[in-house]
């Protein structure tokens, strides 16, 4: 891989900001876009190409700034950034190489039918909703005019606060498709702060200790800058009410403060997302907020159900973000 292929792009930065935003003379607008790609090995060594001829010639007819994650997993994270106009071109090429790809293979097996170009976006979980639209009615109404398929996530991506969001069909289909996801997701900007997902070996606990937030790999504890990022947020701007101090403290690694609780209400059909299949999200926000999470038993007649919360002020804080970005 190229030295310059090397650059990871720390978010996702679909909206617009100050600094990326100006006028054009005739009054439009000119936005910046970053967009990132899950691909797989075999996929990425496509893109990249022999000496990395591929790629290069991609960022110098897009005008693109294309770079590929480093790492020896097999996930890898493919960002790319610049004007709509350039971002939708670096697209349409990396489509039409995919494709390329399918039909080659297709030639050389032909009991099977070509199958459809198919790429996964990365997207922080709190645009999702704006994505899926009220009972499903926007991506409903994104399949059905872009002759796209299109799939959320259900489940986070590890250690992050990302959604995968599988797109397939024929290249113009794609192409389509990703337009009218920016023209939503432009609409609605991430809340709060995102983790973004970053591919790994064996993505091991993460872990609290002095504001510092850790992956537990193997014997080691490695830093992990992001979620301690986020950790620090909470302590700058989420405030908390105690409603019940317990006198135990808390067992996790996050005792710099007094252990208190916090209660939620949640919404009865809101509650099924943040438990998620077999109590797999509920525990990847236990995991990586530190804090003890307990949802109580519906209770007949209710439409919410009381989450109790408790740990440090900063767990507390972290948790709450987490099950609010759903």
């Amino acid at each position: 891989m190229l030295a310059g292929d090397s650059l990871m792009c720390s978010d996702l930065e679909l909206q617009p900001t100050m600094d990326q935003t100006d006028y054009c003379s005739d009054g439009g607008l000119h936005v910046t876009l970053t967009l990132r790609l899950l691909m797989h090995g075999k996929e990425v060594g496509s893109i990249i190409g022999k000496k990395g001829d591929t790629i290069k010639r991609m960022r110098e007819e897009s005008s693109a700034r294309i770079n590929v994650s480093e790492g020896s997993c097999p996930e890898r994270i493919i960002t790319i950034t610049g004007s709509m106009e350039a971002v939708f071109k670096a697209f349409t090429m990396i489509t039409g190489k995919l494709e390329e790809d399918l039909s080659t293979s297709s030639l050389s097996d032909t009991t099977r039918s070509k199958p459809p170009v198919t790429l996964r976006l990365v997207i922080p979980a709190s645009q999702c909703g704006s994505l899926i639209g009220k009972g499903g009615s926007k991506i409903k109404e994104i399949r059905e005019t872009t002759g796209a398929q299109v799939q959320v996530a259900g489940d986070l991506l590890p250690n992050s606060t990302e959604r995968a969001v599988t797109i397939s069909g024929t290249q113009d289909a794609i192409i389509h498709c990703i337009r009218q996801i920016c023209a939503v997701i432009l609409e609605s900007p991430p809340k709060g702060a995102t983790i973004p997902y970053r591919p790994t070996l064996g993505p091991g606990p993460v872990v609290f200790s002095g504001g510092q937030a850790y992956t537990v790999q193997g014997q080691f504890a490695v830093p992990h800058p992001d979620l301690s990022k986020l950790h620090q947020l909470a302590a700058q701007h989420a405030s908390y009410n105690a409603v019940n101090q317990s006198s135990s403290s808390y067992s996790g690694l996050d005792n710099s403060g007094q252990t208190t609780s916090q209660e939620l209400l949640i919404p009865n059909d809101l509650i099924g997302c943040i438990i998620g299949r077999q109590g797999s999200k509920i525990n990847e926000i236990r995991q990586m907020s530190g804090a003890q999470i307990k949802i109580d038993n519906q209770v007949d007649g209710s439409t919410e159900r009381l989450v109790t919360i408790t740990g440090g002020a900063l767990n507390i804080n972290l948790a709450q973000y987490l099950i609010n970005a759903w």
